[in-house]
């Protein structure tokens, strides 16, 4: 159902109070319609991005929540011209999902991370991992947590998958949107950073190694035409900037 376009027949409408759980809806609430006149079948779902009680709502399928103890999962639905990640939609579903036990599979995924780079032997390096859910090299990245900025989220990351301390440069973010497992979208913000920290300590349940490559070694190694293309354009910044790549 992720990513399909469905027209919900709200039934709760938002502000309502239920009378069967006793929660207010922070949300409309309602039922898909079945795409085929034999589809009988009766999908529970909220709509995000709509701050008032509506009848019916066309939309795009953007979360599916699974609660324990339930063999119906109910879905989240939004406007198509929104982005909304896992965090913001368990904000807004909190009032009918406290207490219970879910799995939540969201459409949109974003990750933040960096291009990181410090001098070795009067040349600069980069930083390069493997993570060990994937056998390519990259650059450390991860989702973006409750309450943070994008660069807050970049600089955690890398803190935590390689024990590095980074300074990020401004006016320098690249930004790359594709699909994965066929209907994840994901969109991904890497940042440009420098650092003086000399010890490289990777997090071990996450990452399976690093090296600190000079650009053209560094252009061979990758194998994603995203990772490529972040590192040509990280490397003609700092050449504008006056810094020696």
């Amino acid at each position: 159902m992720l990513g399909k376009y469905v027209r919900v027949r709200v039934t709760n409408p938002i502000h309502s109070v239920s009378s069967q759980f006793g929660f207010t809806y922070g949300l409309n609430y309602g039922l898909i319609e079945g795409k085929k006149r034999f589809d009988n079948a009766k999908y529970g779902a909220y709509i995000m991005g709509i701050d008032h009680p509506v009848r019916t709502f066309d939309g795009r399928v953007i979360a599916c929540i699974e609660q324990e103890g339930s063999s119906q999962p109910f879905y989240v639905v939004a406007p198509k011209s929104t982005r909304f990640i896992v965090n913001q939609i368990e904000d807004a579903v909190s009032f009918a999902i406290e207490g219970v036990k879910y799995k939540l599979s969201c459409l949109y995924e974003r990750s933040c991370g960096a291009i990181v780079y410090r001098y070795i032997n009067d040349g600069i390096r980069y930083l390069l991992i493997k993570n060990k859910r994937s056998s390519n090299w990259g650059f450390p990245k991860g989702h973006v947590e409750r309450g943070e900025t994008n660069e807050q989220t970049a600089i955690r990351e890398v803190l935590e998958e390689t024990g590095i301390h980074i300074e990020i440069l401004p006016s320098f973010a690249y930004k790359a949107e594709y699909t994965i497992h066929g209907n994840i979208e994901k969109s991904v913000t890497i940042y440009l950073a420098r650092t003086d920290d000399t010890q490289t300590i990777i997090q071990r349940e996450e990452i399976e190694d690093y090296v600190w490559l000079d650009y053209d070694r560094a252009i061979e190694t990758l194998k994603f035409a995203n990772d490529k293309n972040m590192l040509r354009h990280a490397r003609e910044y700092l050449i504008k900037s006056g810094i020696t790549a």
